[in-house]
Formats: structure tokens, C-alpha cells, sequence
């Protein structure tokens, strides 16, 4: 059995990981104390996810980490309190302040050390760790900071293993801290290096889907949780089911990434449509994969989305239901043929499938309906290096212009050479972008590197 570890930093992180297990439990026939209903079925793929204790309990392989209590309170007092193992809800008694100073050195350093240890103590359950999935925003303190060094930790104790991240980043217009330019470059700067997959999420695109597709007049967070654990959910499937086409952890990152800093991706779901309206839905394949690519269905919100301009690298399209590949492939010809997605030039495949027929549970609590097929799309665009050119960084040159807010991270030992550095890198990413819709593709063997090497060595 390879096991998965999920790990959930700071509040979003812990919020979004209580929906998560909630759809994790609902599809594998899990009840509120850990118990698995007689009747389900003998597939025990699941384990990936959860761990079975003597007494017939499963109890779910998750680490939850913040930096007050409040948060993992609310874990322990709520409806799935009997299924976490309380060693694994970490929790220290002064908040970050949305500080990523304070997340990452002074208030972080107290607690990573009991983190690693948690940490070591899950992998020493698991026969071979497949790889970790983190749950965390970018924008706050704990979840920017103590993310950063938790991922850090595990890039030297586990070197070899994937680190898939689901990251909240800021959204275009709305803020909940004044300080989350300064807090969403620095994170990202260590998630360049840090994980090997990183899907980003924004409040303002799921707020948006929900009050336009799900009519949801007044969405909160639990709202945009549930959906975000419908596209986890799929992602991981494969692993929790066994189906047709399988996807594992290490074939998003093999598929996905062309090259390693541009690992930051999209994602779409479809269908997304309240429960009211399933009887008059679309159900046929095409339709629905084709709704996976318009923007107002996707998890991440695009400044002025240009389907010829922005290319995509890479795409990976997980179906689950009554969907063979026969149809999945034709689908695919179809998009292509039809020029429903550009690809860059030098990358003419594009598409991973991964199919599996057990289509996505849905509870009673959930505002979207129930289907007996849905799509999942996961795509590395390079329109997403606006997310950070536009939010990040533009927002970030106003306020250090003026070294504004600056004392606050200096104060917590924070060298004030670490903003400058973070900011060329975001440069160089933002660069990187641009010179993969640049490049064409060569006929001489060697590329164009082998050019630029031969003319190094004249100097």
C-alpha cells in the first residue's frame, strides 16, 4: 500500500481539510466516529488515505497544524471530533498575526519541531509514503509562514516524495488583510522551490461560481470548501478507487509540469449545477468537458482570459461515472479539432486521462446536485502568471515603495534583503512564462541549448 499524508496549515488550510474528509468519508462509506458501514464494498484502496486501528476504526492519515487554538477547537467540539487522533491536531497558543515572519521564524521555529515529530510518527505508520497533500493560503501568516517551513522540512526529510499543495492565493478585488502582497510573495517564493504541484485556489472565482451557477445569494466559506473538495476529491479518486485509467501522484507532476518552477496550476470542474436544475441538465461527455474550460467554471480568476494567447502546457482531465475511454479520447480529438484549447506549439499530446466510475458522492449538505458523471479539469496554463504579475506583485511594489508595513517582518528577525530576493524571483518566474510562449520548437537535435553552451565557453 503507498500512502498519502495530508497536512492542513493554519485556519484555511484546517477549514478546507474538514471538507475534504467530510466527501472522503461520504464516498467511502465512513461514518462520524471512524466505523465503515458492513455492507460497503471489498475495494480497500482507501487506505491510501486512512489508517485502520485495532478496534475496526479508521482513523485519517492527516496532520492539522496552527498556530492558536481556536481553530483545531472547533475540530475537536465538531461532528468528526471521534475520528481524529487528537496527537495529530497541533496547536500552539499564540497566532501569527498575519505575519509571515512570525509564521515562518519566531512563533514557527516553537512549533516545528513537535510538527516533525507528528510527521515522523505518520510516515512510521504507512508501509511506503507515496507523497504529501497541503492544504494551506498564502495570504495569512500561519498558512504562508508555518506552510513555508513545514514544506522546507519535508524537502529534506523526504526528498525524493511529491508535495501536491492546494494554495489559497489572494483574489483580485477582494482582501482580508492589508498585508497579503507581502505574505503571498514571500510563500510563493518558497513554494517555487517546495512542492513539486501547486494548484491555485481564489475565494473571488469560487464566491463568483457559486452566486452565478449554484445562485447562492450570500456564499460563505463552508460553500466554497465543499466545492474545492469535490476537485480534491477527483484528483485523488485513483488513488481511493481502483478504476479504468488510473492517475497516481507522481503522474500529475510527470504530466503537468514541462519544468520544475512551472508547477503552478488551473482548475476547472463540471458539471456545477444546483440540485434543482439536474433533471434538465446536459449529461453527454462533450458537453461537460467542454464546460471544464470556460473560465467562469474554473477555481482561479483570470484578468482578461484570451483563449489564443494564453496556451496551455499541459492538461489533465479526470472523468469519474459511466465514462469509457473510447468516449474520453474522441472528446479529446474533439477539443483539439475544434480548436477549443491552444497548446504551445512544442507540446502537440497535451492531454492526460484519468477515468474512474465512481462518480462523486454528493451529501446532503452540498448546494451543487448530484450527477452520474463529472469532469475534473487540471491544466498548466501560462495565463496564470498574471495571478502573480497583477495581484502580487504590482500590489507589492506599491506598498515597499514606501517600505510600508516593512518594521513588522524586520521586527520578528526577518532580514529585509529576504523581500528583495522573493521579488526578483518572482520576476524571473513571471519571465519564465513568457519565454515558454516564445519558444519554438527546433529542428537541430540539440535545441538551442546547445548553441548557448558552446558560445559560454568562448568568453
Amino acid at each position: 500500500m503507498r500512502e498519502v499524508l495530508t497536512i492542513e496549515v493554519g485556519q484555511a488550510g484546517i477549514q478546507l481539510g474538514n471538507a475534504i474528509w467530510e466527501q472522503y468519508c461520504a464516498e467511502h462509506a465512513i461514518d462520524n466516529g471512524g466505523k465503515r458501514k458492513e455492507t460497503s464494498s471489498k475495494d480497500d484502496s482507501f487506505k491510501v488515505f486512512f489508517e485502520e486501528t485495532g478496534s475496526g476504526q479508521f482513523v485519517p492519515r492527516n496532520l492539522a497544524v496552527d498556530l492558536e487554538p481556536n481553530v483545531i477547537d472547533d475540530v475537536k467540539n465538531g461532528p468528526f471530533a471521534a475520528m481524529f487522533h487528537p496527537e495529530f491536531l497541533v496547536h500552539g497558543k499564540e497566532d501569527a498575526a498575519n505575519n509571515f515572519a512570525r509564521g515562518h521564524y519566531t512563533i514557527g521555529k516553537q512549533i516545528i519541531d513537535k510538527v516533525n515529530d507528528r510527521l515522523r510518527k505518520l510516515v512510521d505508520n504507512c508501509d511506503n509514503v507515496m507523497g504529501f497533500v497541503i492544504g494551506h493560503s498564502v495570504g495569512g501568516g500561519t498558512g504562508s509562514g508555518l506552510g513555508a517551513l513545514i514544506l522546507e522540512r519535508l524537502a529534506v526529510d523526504y526528498r525524493k516524495k511529491p508535495k501536491v499543495g492546494f494554495e489559497i492565493y489572494p483574489s483580485p478585488n477582494l482582501s482580508t488583510c492589508v498585508v497579503e502582497p507581502y505574505n503571498a510573495l514571500l510563500a510563493t517564493h518558497w513554494l517555487l522551490d517546495h512542492t513539486e504541484v501547486s494548484l491555485l485556489l481564489d475565494n473571488e472565482a469560487i464566491y463568483g461560481i457559486c452566486q452565478k451557477q449554484l445562485r447562492i445569494a450570500k456564499p460563505d466559506v463552508n460553500n466554497l470548501n465543499k466545492l474545492i473538495s469535490k476537485v480534491i476529491s477527483a484528483m485523488t479518486a485513483s488513488l481511493r478507487f481502483s478504476g479504468e485509467l488510473n492517475v497516481d501522484l507522481n503522474e500529475f507532476q510527470t504530466n503537468l509540469v514541462p519544468f520544475p518552477r512551472l508547477h503552478f496550476m488551473t482548475t476547472g470542474m463540471s458539471p456545477i449545477i444546483p440540485k434543482a436544475d439536474v433533471s434538465t441538465a446536459p449529461n453527454d461527455v462533450q458537453k461537460i468537458t467542454d464546460d471544464c474550460f470556460k473560465p467562469s467554471n474554473w477555481f482561479v480568476k483570470f484578468t482578461e482570459f484570451d483563449p489564443a494567447e494564453d496556451k496551455y502546457m499541459a492538461i489533465s482531465l479526470n472523468y469519474r461515472g459511466d465514462i469509457k475511454s473510447k468516449e474520453a479520447n474522441a472528446t479529446v480529438q474533439w477539443l483539439k479539432s475544434n480548436n477549443k484549447v491552444a497548446l504551445v506549439e512544442w507540446c502537440p499530446t497535451g492531454f492526460k486521462i484519468g477515468l474512474n466510475e465512481v462518480p462523486a458522492v454528493t451529501l446532503e449538505s452540498d448546494d451543487i446536485g448530484a450527477f452520474s458523471k463529472n469532469a475534473v479539469m487540471i491544466a498548466n496554463n501560462t495565463g496564470i502568471s498574471r495571478v502573480f504579475s497583477k495581484r502580487i506583485a504590482q500590489k507589492y511594489d506599491l506598498m515597499y515603495s514606501q517600505r510600508a508595513f516593512v518594521h513588522w517582518y524586520v521586527g520578528e528577525g526577518m532580514e529585509e534583503g529576504e523581500f528583495a530576493e522573493a521579488r526578483e524571483d518572482l520576476g524571473f518566474l513571471e519571465k519564465d512564462y513568457l519565454d515558454v510562449l516564445s519558444e519554438q520548437p527546433t529542428d537541430d537535435v540539440g535545441g538551442d541549448n546547445a548553441g548557448d553552451a558552446g558560445d559560454a565557453g568562448d568568453d
